[in-house]
């Protein structure tokens, strides 16, 4: 009755530990059933049969600790994988603050770039409101020539008025000595009258 109450126990326990935990107690199980085979008279059919449950609970151990050692192997491999996307997810994280960083950059630039263009456009509509430097230049030389005109004018006029000047003079001077001659003219006139009526008084 003790051996089927310790049969009962491990096969339900390896239903029920389907993991591989419990391996301890299991395998304590096995050494007691080993222990109590070699020690009891078992009839061969017994014995065989026991033997038989001791072959498939070592079995059972044996690929329990397989299976474990699979998980374990695993476990290493996820562990691996999982720092090799770490070490991704790391870099991709230094990309994007780079990128980040550039692209601050390339906005700053584009910012410059925007503000030098609207101060050039400026610049430009303010030049073009003036001529250019040709129309500029023709501007010029037709003033000075206009200027030099004026200037040729104005010493001709100057001449004129210098002219004009000595002909006013020449004609004052001729008729202060007219208006002199005719005052002396007027004086004969007078002291040839006072003359002639003296002259009839005798």
């Amino acid at each position: 009755m003790g051996s089927i109450t310790d049969d009962e126990v491990i096969r339900k326990r390896l239903l029920i530990d389907g993991d591989g935990a419990g391996d301890d107690r299991r395998i304590n199980v096995l050494m007691k059933s080993f222990t109590k085979w070699c020690h009891s008279n078992f009839s061969p059919e017994e014995g065989f049969s026991q033997y038989q449950r001791m072959l498939t609970t070592l079995a059972q151990c044996e690929f329990s600790m397989g299976k474990t050692l699979l998980v374990y192997d695993m476990n290493l491999k996820e562990m691996e994988n999982y720092e090799a996307i770490y070490a991704d997810i790391e870099r991709s994280i230094t990309s994007a603050h780079e990128k980040i960083a550039e692209c601050k950059k390339e906005i700053q630039r584009a910012k410059r770039i925007r503000k030098n263009r609207q101060e050039y456009d400026a610049l430009a509509r303010v030049i073009k409101q003036h001529p250019d430097r040709h129309e500029t230049l023709k501007q010029l030389e037709a003033l000075d020539k206009e200027l030099q005109q004026l200037s040729h004018i104005k010493e001709n006029v100057e001449d004129k008025l210098e002219l004009r000047k000595k002909q006013f003079h020449v004609l004052l001077t001729t008729i202060q000595e007219l208006q002199q001659t005719l005052e002396n003219d007027e004086k004969m006139e007078s002291d040839d009258t006072q003359e002639s009526s003296m002259e009839n008084g005798d």
